[in-house]
């Protein structure tokens, strides 16, 4: 069973991170296929604790190749930082490949980002302010400077002129702020050329040549399907693709190439930034949750917000990237709840009732939670291994999740580290890599 997606079933920060590190352990490679430095994937592993932007969550596997795929936009500057932190706490990270072909944010991109937002006011979105949106409106738009283009100080230079002219009005405020200065700008990103230029690779062709061996490949993904531009809550979204279909745009690969799509959700919900969220809680409960949960941005601290899991936007999710299998993170920040909420239709402000997600924006901001309260339980699960050592209130949860999504949950997280896991039977599939043809 060669390729993996990994993608976000909710608002993002559900726990790839931690889901990729443990199915790259028998993978030959690990493909990031969209998104920027706007994700922050966090992994505890003995005792230390890694976050990362932009490399594969597999870079702490050794000789797993780790690919930066075409539908990335890369921060050089925070790319090369990275690569810094993981070299000075003994990583190797010679098995990083970026792709030519992917896009770069430039200095530019980051000032109309902060520009635009605050020009928004109490309409902002929310973004992270890292150039994200920018960097994929040039993309659209033809004027995009690529990874290969920072081996190429012509080039370079005509490019960053080309993507200038346009902007001039818009980047007027910050005429004097010496980061615009063409010179200052192209020796700048010709020195992280020089410092990249042995991992930028044709990472089309090497992930192919993965795929035709039968070796085992993840397909990593940023952010989460309701933050898709095309399905999410737009335009509180990001400016990638973050559901399972990207991973063939993002990636060079054709949908054939896919065997697992495996969405990742926390056994609640969180939100980062503006847009609807219809079960958010307020109050002592949210605080306890969030505390309980670390719910708090890696790539910018920022405080989520919380809520009950919400299985109408979940299963919308599950529909829209063919989701085969479910793992659910953090079911641990919910032992010690006397009652544990679920929602299962919306209601609108009018008294309507919507079994499926609203397609209508204001329909959407507009609905509340209906929920179903099912037991809690009292017992700590850190220590359970086994579907069968769980309390049977939390295997009553994960039943009743299952079957209102239709999907099977493959595997659950009972807490930080990457051995707090339980594999189901249903998991079979992803855990049986370690076992297939084709394992490491």
């Amino acid at each position: 069973m060669p390729g993996i997606v990994l993608v976000g079933a909710q608002w993002g920060d559900e726990g790839k991170g931690k889901v990729t590190d443990l199915l790259a352990e028998h993978a030959h490679a690990v493909v990031r296929f969209q998104g920027g430095n706007n994700a922050g994937h966090t992994i505890v592993r003995d005792g230390r604790t890694w976050k990362l932007h932009l490399i594969p969550s597999g870079i702490l596997q050794r000789d797993t190749l780790c690919l930066i795929g075409n539908g990335v936009v890369v921060d050089p500057k925070v790319l090369t930082d990275e690569l810094d932190e993981l070299r000075s706490r003994g990583v190797d990270t010679e098995c990083l490949r970026i792709s030519a072909n992917a896009h770069l944010i430039m200095p530019y991109h980051l000032l109309l980002d902060h520009a635009g937002e605050a020009k928004l006011g109490k309409l902002q979105i929310g973004t992270t302010r890292r150039g994200i949106g920018p960097c994929y409106a040039d993309k659209a738009a033809r004027l995009g400077i690529r990874v290969q283009d920072l081996l190429d100080e012509k080039i370079l230079k005509k490019k960053i002129i080309a993507a200038l002219e346009p902007k001039r009005l818009s980047l007027r405020p910050f005429a004097k702020d010496p980061r615009l200065d063409l010179q200052t700008m192209t020796e700048e990103y010709l020195t992280y050329g020089h410092r990249l230029e042995r991992y930028i690779a044709d990472t089309i062709r090497l992930v192919h040549e993965q795929l035709e061996q039968g070796n085992n490949v993840v397909f990593e993904g940023a952010q989460g399907a309701l933050l898709d531009i095309d399905h999410g809550t737009y335009p509180f979204v990001t400016s990638s693709n973050p559901v399972a279909g990207a991973a063939c745009v993002g990636a060079g690969v054709g949908p054939k190439q896919i065997d697992e799509i495996v969405g990742v959700i926390k056994a609640y919900g969180t939100r980062v930034g503006a847009g609807p969220f219809p079960t958010e809680l307020d109050g002592p409960l949210a605080d306890e949750i969030r505390e309980r949960g670390g719910e708090y941005g890696t790539t910018t601290g920022r405080p989520r917000r919380v809520g009950w899991l919400d299985l109408v936007a979940l299963r919308y999710a599950a529909r829209i990237n063919s989701l085969t299998g479910l793992a659910v993170m953090k079911l641990d920040v919910l032992s010690g709840l006397e009652r544990i909420r679920v929602c299962t239709r919306y209601r609108g402000a009018e008294g309507a009732e919507f079994e499926d997600f609203p397609y209508h924006q204001t329909v959407l901001h507009h609905v509340s939670g209906e929920y179903v309260e099912l037991p809690g339980w009292a017992e700590d699960i850190t220590e359970c291994r086994e579907e069968s050592e769980l309390p049977p209130a939390a295997r009553d949860y994960l039943q009743f999740v299952a079957d209102f999504v239709n999907v099977p949950i493959a595997l659950i997280g009972v807490g930080p580290r990457r051995d707090q896991v339980v594999w189901t039977p249903a998991g079979a599939r992803m855990g049986g890599v370690a076992t297939s043809a084709g394992a490491r």
